[in-house]
């Protein structure tokens, strides 16, 4: 359970924002998506070798 205390007078659209962005990194909303379709290991693995030779290909570019 997400807990977001708010101080006194403070904006409620502040305390919404605070509430976002622990919900966004608790990685709830990601993890629902992984599951909503089973993906085979292989596929997976796939995808993680062309996040990394993009990243690669960014730093290079970097330097």
């Amino acid at each position: 359970m997400i807990i977001v205390p708010i101080k006194e007078g403070e904006n409620i659209e502040r305390a919404l924002k605070k509430f976002k962005r622990k919900f966004e990194k608790t990685g709830i909303v990601k993890e629902l998506r992984s599951r909503r379709e089973f993906q085979k290991p292989s596929v997976k693995n796939r995808m993680k070798m062309q996040k990394a030779i993009y990243v690669q290909q960014l730093q290079l570019r970097d330097e």
